[in-house]
């Protein structure tokens, strides 16, 4: 993960549906119905936050499925320990 970006520069950058995205997708939601039930965003919210992920190299696509990278599963363990006590 970059050393100069912090849990609130990410959280300034995605915004919190693509917080609520990243860990949809770190809790299993793997396509874009998925993460809409686990995230409680709308679809469109959800279509528009997975090019921000993808772009940041915090999730991947393989086959039409979402998995966070290794980058990604660090922010969320970040953002867990964090904020969810």
């Amino acid at each position: 993960m970059e050393e100069d970006l912090s849990i609130e520069d990410f959280k300034c950058i995605l915004g919190n549906m693509g917080i609520d995205i990243l860990l949809a997708i770190g809790e299993g939601a793997k396509d874009f119905e998925t993460i809409k039930i686990f995230s409680g965003l709308p679809l469109i919210c959800v279509k528009g936050r997975i090019p921000v992920l993808l772009e940041l190299n915090l999730a991947n696509k393989v086959n039409d499925e979402y998995y966070l990278t290794e980058k990604g599963i660090l922010l969320k363990k970040k953002i867990n320990s964090v904020y969810k006590k």
